[in-house]
């Protein structure tokens, strides 16, 4: 699948699937639909927390591509995935895991 591979990236410091868990940055099962700051056990920044944002494709797509533009204030360093058709992938990679981290039908 094209997206695990332009997660490999994101796997430095996130986790997706089963049995994923926090590390430099939070898992990322469910992501998409998700609101923000939400993942059990994680300490997010303040600005990650005021967000108000809900990770839908157009809001994942501009943090994915830009995070710091996205999320002023954010703690991820990441400087962002700049070809559109990786992002794409990722995001697309991402939505195949409900918040247990199994693959959706």
């Amino acid at each position: 699948m094209k997206g695990k591979a332009g997660f490999a990236r994101c796997a430095a410091c996130h986790r997706v699937g089963e049995g994923a868990k926090n590390v430099v940055g939070p898992q990322l099962n469910g992501i998409v639909g998700r609101p923000a700051a939400s993942a059990p056990d994680y300490v997010y920044s303040q600005a990650m927390k005021a967000s108000g944002k809900t990770w839908d494709e157009a809001s994942l797509r501009l943090f994915l591509t830009r995070p710091s533009a996205a999320v002023p204030g954010t703690k991820m360093t990441f400087a962002g995935i700049r070809d559109e058709a990786t992002v794409d992938d990722v995001i697309a990679y991402l939505a195949t895991f409900d918040a247990e981290g199994n693959a959706k039908p």
